[in-house]
């Protein structure tokens, strides 16, 4: 991740002189970031994050299912109308953040960490409430207290993983941000515990997980002591929030709540993907082999994973084979043919996810994979017929893009390669790759007038928006 690119953009967009007058969000002092500014703040550090950050974890089923669970949370919240993205972070260790501007990334082994789904849900909960309060906004107003500079440093903490980031927060001069960070956010922190509590309870969650949650990352971090879970470093947990949390318990009606199937699945997925291929297919025998699960199915579509993981795919097959036909669902048909892929059988794998789509024809995750399916089929004029169908539906989703930009390189239309390419890298955040691309859309000698036309406008478009960028940018240094 590149951290001297986003300091740069949070040092120019939190320039106090920007905005004045603004509403008061339970702070006495005037914010020096409006909600636009934190969008497109957020906005900025996810296009880096997207395109440079290795751990940048794009799974389409698991994807999906934190953002239907974080939009269930965000429509019970105290801002239904924000705007939010949930985004996964390849990643072992417990931890999620908020990025300005309802960005939110959960790191697969808090997932995997969860011993409920309410408990997931009651740390997304958390960080919602930490954007829909504007917590970044109102500590950039906290004039003697906590500089740009060092909120820009904060954001960076929060962000970064791994040594080199650590050393780059370190030399920006920042050397007591961190104590500054805890000190300064303790409030937030109990103000986005007392919130998400109610957005936890009006969504239909157990609010007991809050609190034993708590319980369990106190415990850890006795346990590490200084190689405490990554999620205590930035959101500490205090002997006062875990009583806060207890007492708000207190007097509830108890209301058990289940799992449910698509949690137990996508956890079994990723702690599949963990560690290396041969620990984590030994971890999920054991596991089996003990009885140690809540849900038998996920289970063994785990272990099935792991299996195909480690490349032995007859297993995988096997392990599968008894589920499929008691049980029917998204993840489980997209595991089968994955499997049938390995194992050669390319046509196998096409009917199985063509029957799956029958069934579940908008699961996103499903249409990926019958697309490329039939690209790999060199079935390329039935994917574009698909491609075209879903970006109707979904016409700002990236992937489809690069898709459709593959499969007119397979049909050897340069042009419309090129500009499905361009849109791909708009949606991305990157305008200069975008831009390059159409100019090689101009230079292709296979388009009408009519498409040549289209990207000549288009390429205005992105140019004047580069340009526009490039001036804010100038005028804010």
């Amino acid at each position: 991740m590149r951290i001297s690119s986003l300091l740069a953009l949070f040092l120019a967009c939190a320039s106090p002189t920007l905005a004045d007058g603004l509403p008061d969000l339970g702070d006495t002092a005037q914010l020096a970031l409006t909600p636009q500014m934190e969008r497109r703040v957020g906005e900025s550090i996810m296009r880096d994050i997207r395109l440079h950050d290795p751990a940048f974890d794009d799974d389409p089923e698991a994807t999906e299912y934190l953002n239907v669970v974080g939009n269930l949370l965000v429509s019970n919240s105290q801002d239904a109308r924000q705007d939010f993205e949930f985004f996964l972070v390849k990643d072992p260790t417990l931890n999620a953040f908020a990025l300005p501007g309802g960005y939110i990334g959960v790191h697969t082994g808090t997932i995997v960490t969860a011993q409920s789904e309410s408990e997931l849900a009651a740390v997304l909960a958390h960080e919602i409430a930490h954007v829909t309060q504007h917590h970044m906004a109102r500590m950039v107003s906290k004039e003697g207290q906590l500089s740009t500079a060092m909120l820009a440093a904060m954001v960076l903490a929060i962000i970064a993983r791994n040594s080199q980031a650590g050393s780059a927060v370190a030399a920006i001069g920042q050397a007591g941000v961190i104590t500054a960070q805890i000190g300064f956010t303790r409030e937030f922190e109990r103000e986005a515990d007392r919130i998400g509590f109610s957005t936890l309870e009006k969504s239909g969650f157990d609010v007991r997980a809050m609190p034993s949650f708590f319980l369990r990352l106190q415990k850890a971090g006795r346990l590490y002591e200084n190689n405490a879970p990554a999620y205590l470093r930035t959101h500490p947990v205090t002997t006062e929030r875990i009583a806060d949390a207890q007492n708000r318990i207190q007097g509830l009606p108890y209301k058990q709540t289940s799992d449910s199937f698509d949690f137990q699945l996508v956890r079994a997925k990723l702690r599949a993907g963990q560690g290396t291929s041969r620990d984590a297919l030994a971890q999920l025998e054991g596991d089996l082999r003990d009885k140690k699960f809540s849900n038998e199915t996920a289970a063994r579509y785990g272990l099935a994973a792991a299996l195909l993981r480690a490349q032995e795919p007859v297993r995988a097959a096997a392990e599968l084979a008894p589920l499929l036909k008691t049980t029917e669902h998204p993840m489980l048909a997209g595991l089968a043919a994955r499997i049938k892929q390995a194992n050669g059988d390319e046509q196998g794998a096409l009917g199985v996810l063509k029957q799956a789509l029958v069934r579940y024809p908008n699961n996103r995750a499903l249409n990926y994979a019958y697309i490329e399916a039939l690209q790999q089929r060199g079935q390329n004029r039935d994917a574009a017929s698909l491609l075209d169908e879903q970006l109707k539906n979904h016409p700002r989703d990236a992937r489809l893009y690069a898709l459709q930009a593959k499969g007119y390189a397979f049909l050897g239309k340069r042009l419309l390669q090129h500009q499905a390419q361009a849109e791909a890298y708009v949606l991305q955040g990157s305008l200069p790759a975008a831009i390059e691309q159409l100019q090689l859309a101009q230079k292709s000698s296979d388009g009408d007038f009519y498409q040549l036309s289209s990207v000549e406008a288009r390429l205005r478009d992105l140019r004047a928006q580069l340009a526009q960028e490039m001036k804010e940018k100038k005028e804010k240094k």
